[in-house]
This record gives C-alpha cells, sequence and structure tokens, in this order.
C-alpha cells in the first residue's frame, strides 16, 4: 500500500530535512430505476479502449484530477496540469466542478451510498458518481448532458462495464430529485472525524458553520493605502462597472460583489490593492504602533501580512521569516507590485529562509531581540476550508496532534526571541480550540512572563485567551487571533 503524502502544512513549516458473475445487468436495473437492487459489481480492470490526455472528454478530465485530490494530493499543486488538457474555454467550468464536488463531497457521498448494493471497486467511480449528482443538483447544465457527459466519460477511462450502472444512479436521482436535495441540504457534509470535533468545540454553531462551510467564499481586497484611499479605490471599480462594497471588519478592506479576473481590476500593476480575506486584514489593526521597531513576520508566505505593515508602519527592520524558498519567492514578487520593494523600503526588509523553530534573531538583525513578533502559525487550515475545499479530503484527525506540536515549538523558540515589553500576536486560519485556544491555555501556563493582552472588539467570540471568528455565510474566513506582552 502506497504510504499516504504529509499534510501540506509539514511541507511548508517543517523542518528542513476482477470481475465478478453478474446476476442483473445494468439495463435491468436502470429499466427499474433500483441500482440498489442490482448486484452488479464495478470492476476495476480496465478495457483496452481507455483514451489518454487530450483525447479524454472535461468530465473524464474532472475525474482523474479529483480522483488524485481523493489519493492525497493538493488540489493546487495538479490543477494547472489538467486545466492544460482542456480546451481554454472550459476551464472555468472546470475551475467551477472540480471546486463544487469538493465542497459537497461528504454530502454527495450520503446520498448516494443507498442507491448502491455493493462498494465500488475503483475510486474513479465513485468520483464520476459525485460529479453527475453535482451537476444535476448545483449547476444549470441540462440533466441530459450532465448525464451523457459523465457517462461517456467513465467509458473513456475504461469502465465500460459499469457505465450502465453510473447511468442508473444519475437517472434515478434525476426521478427522485425533490426529496434528495433535500437530504443533500441537511447533510453536513464533513468528513466524520471533523464533524465530532467541531460538535465539541462549537455544538451551539455547528448547524449555520456546517452550512456555511460548503458555500463559496467571498472575494475580498486589500487597498494599499500608500497609493490609493478605499472611498476613492471604490469609485475606480464603480466606474469600471464592477459591484463592490466597503467591509465594517477593516478599515482597508473592500467586498467584491462579482467573479471578476483579479488582474483586469484597475490598476493591478501598479500596486493599488492586494487579495486578502477580510478576517486576516485584522493582523496589523491588533499591532501596537511600530514605527522604529524591529518587528518578525514568522512563517510570512506569501506575504501579506509583510506587504500590509510596511502599507501602515516605517519599522527599523522587518525580518519576513519562512522556510520554504519558492514561498518566499511569492513575498518577493508582492512586494514589488505593490512598490514597497523601492530603495525607500529596501533597507527595512530582510526576506529570510530559515526554520522558525530554531532560528534566532542574531543571524539576520544586528538587534538582540525584536519588539513584536507575528506568527501566523501553520495549522489544519479549517477555517479557509471555503477556498480550499480540499481540505475536506487530505486533512485527517492525526493532523492535529502534528500541527500543534510544531506551533509550540515556534511559540517557544520565538519567545526567546522577543524582548521584554514586546508583544507577540499568535494567528491561525484554523477553527479548532485545540490548535487556538487550548494551544495558548498551554502556553500562558508554562510561561510566567507572557501577559494576555485583552483585545477589544465587536467581531468574533471572545475565548478565556483571544479571540475567535468562525466562517460565515457573506462574511471571512475562519481566524484566531491572541495577543501577548512579555513582562518581566
Amino acid at each position: 500500500m502506497n504510504q499516504r503524502p504529509k499534510p501540506s502544512f509539514y511541507k511548508q513549516y517543517a523542518k528542513p530535512q476482477s470481475q465478478t458473475k453478474q446476476q442483473n445487468t445494468p439495463q435491468d436495473a436502470v429499466k427499474r430505476g433500483d441500482v440498489k437492487n442490482s448486484s452488479v459489481k464495478m470492476s476495476h480492470e480496465k478495457n483496452s479502449t481507455v483514451k489518454t490526455g487530450s483525447r479524454l472528454n472535461l468530465r473524464a478530465q474532472l475525474i482523474r484530477l479529483l480522483s488524485q485530490v481523493q489519493q492525497g494530493r493538493s488540489l493546487s499543486e495538479i490543477q494547472e496540469k489538467y486545466f492544460e488538457l482542456v480546451d481554454e474555454k472550459d476551464r472555468g467550468l472546470m475551475h467551477e466542478l472540480s471546486f463544487g464536488v469538493l465542497r459537497h463531497w461528504y454530502a454527495l457521498k450520503s446520498i448516494s451510498l443507498p442507491m448502491l448494493n455493493k462498494p465500488l471497486s475503483d475510486p474513479q467511480l465513485e468520483v464520476a458518481i459525485y460529479l453527475g449528482l453535482y451537476q444535476l443538483f448545483y449547476t444549470r447544465i441540462a440533466d441530459h448532458a450532465a448525464i451523457s457527459e459523465t457517462v461517456e466519460a467513465v467509458k473513456q477511462l475504461g469502465f465500460e462495464s459499469a457505465s450502465g450502472v453510473i447511468n442508473a444512479i444519475l437517472r434515478r436521482a434525476t426521478r427522485e430529485r425533490e426529496q434528495l436535495y433535500i437530504e443533500l441540504e441537511q447533510a453536513h457534509g464533513l468528513p466524520s472525524w471533523l464533524y465530532k470535533r467541531l460538535n465539541k468545540d462549537w455544538a451551539e454553531q455547528l448547524p449555520e458553520l456546517a452550512q456555511s462551510l460548503r458555500q463559496p467564499a467571498p472575494l475580498f481586497l486589500r487597498v494599499n493605502h500608500r497609493q490609493i484611499g478605499r472611498d476613492a479605490y471604490l469609485k475606480q471599480l464603480q466606474l469600471a462597472g464592477i459591484e463592490a462594497s466597503a467591509s465594517h471588519i477593516s478599515e482597508v478592506s473592500i467586498r467584491l460583489e462579482q467573479s471578476v479576473s483579479i488582474p483586469a481590476l484597475p490598476s493591478y500593476d501598479k500596486g493599488w490593492f492586494s487579495v486578502q480575506d477580510e478576517h486576516a486584514q485584522l493582523c496589523v489593526s491588533l499591532l501596537p504602533n511600530l514605527n522604529s521597531k524591529v518587528v518578525v513576520d514568522a512563517c510570512a508566505a506569501p506575504g501579506g501580512k509583510t506587504a500590509h505593515l510596511l502599507e501602515k508602519y516605517r519599522p527599523q527592520q522587518l525580518i519576513a521569516l519562512d522556510n520554504v524558498e519558492s514561498r518566499l519567492q511569492r513575498v518577493h514578487d508582492n512586494l514589488n507590485r505593490l512598490q514597497l520593494a523601492s530603495s525607500e523600503h529596501a533597507e527595512q526588509v530582510d526576506v529570510v529562509c530559515a526554520d522558525a523553530t530554531t532560528w534566532q534573531i542574531s543571524e539576520s538583525s544586528d538587534a538582540t531581540q525584536a519588539d513584536c513578533i507575528i506568527i501566523d502559525a501553520p495549522c489544519t487550515a479549517i477555517g479557509v476550508l471555503r477556498r480550499h475545499p480540499d481540505i475536506r479530503l487530505l486533512r485527517q484527525s492525526t493532523d492535529i496532534a502534528q500541527t500543534t506540536a510544531l506551533q509550540a515549538e515556534i511559540l517557544e523558540n520565538m519567545w526567546q526571541q522577543l524582548k521584554v515589553g514586546g508583544q507577540m500576536l499568535y494567528i491561525t486560519c484554523s477553527i479548532l480550540k485545540a490548535e487556538n485556544e487550548v494551544q495558548m491555555q498551554n502556553f500562558f501556563a508554562q510561561h510566567a512572563d507572557a501577559k494576555h493582552v485583552e483585545i477589544q472588539a465587536d467581531w468574533g467570540i471572545a475565548q478565556q485567551y483571544g479571540r475567535q471568528l468562525l466562517p460565515q455565510q457573506g462574511s471571512g474566513d475562519g481566524f484566531y487571533y491572541c495577543l501577548i506582552e512579555k513582562v518581566a
């Protein structure tokens, strides 16, 4: 058996280092509209007519793509490869269908399982069913097109003998659409381990939270106020015919009310804005005045916080730290586009490739300790599940122990780099208490020189330590913030 790939946070932040006899035919099942009573078993043996590469239709490419995610591959790692195999005009649909199936994966699974008498013997057939059902229930694609294209994809992938059963399931779904849709909407749509964890952490909020996690996330911009004010940029968007509104949480945030091409937005190349979730933008507003201070942005890539700090303050030195060189290139790229890498800022910023669990400030600065340290800690990223729906399949309950241990290592090392009187801001994009409030409870229990600084705000949910934001429909992602001061 192949070993499951390491979770993505590990890669980014860890230390460098046969057919059976058929009693009924698929066609019989189609006529009865009863796939469950069909004893047809799907064979994983493919026939000799399997198509490859660009010869496959869009649905076949999607099945292959989603099967890779099912096996533990990150969608962001592989989607470009598959996008290149389809016509440019179909890439928008490919994006919609891949994200949609992943968002509703477990809900689609819950309605399809009762239709099957026996488990499917190849994961690609499971994916084909979910893809077909998603098109029937969540898109405007005509039923006949969704079914025929999906069944054809199954044939192209070499599962000719299974195509009849796939066809039967999808046709049955159209006949039972009303009841199945009710069941879909009532499903929590989460893997069982995550549902149990969220029920323990957020029982009161869980029904709304589970449904929110199945919705697309809004798109937010952070206006670079060194270039233009928010009201002025809103007018630029209005002139361009783009619907947008000001955020009530962040003073530099704009919510886009329609789908757009980001590079096509006004003055993208001039650095007038960045794409950043509105809850992520709260980071800089929670910090003290950092002018002429020594600041460390630990786990900095892709550079959103680093850039936001430079847009608001003129620190004596800002050290942007991450342990993956390729990710740090994105920090450079973002600073260049935002015009924050000019000579005016260049002496203030040091982009450093190093491990946050062992790095010492003396390696990158004349200062012996920092005035302020921001730790956007590696986590399970459950709070950004709407933007990265593959997390629904990629994360496992065992990942939590790995992330919390890594977080604790980073906290311990970075605490030693902070001067007395300095402040540390601990952040995650998680909604699991083990990575947030419980992590902070353990930290304060072990550090008598740590003082909790209460965040006075009307957003989020106050915890014993810090504040928690949950993903909400029409609003930002799940984030946790805790501000800590070092005392003598």
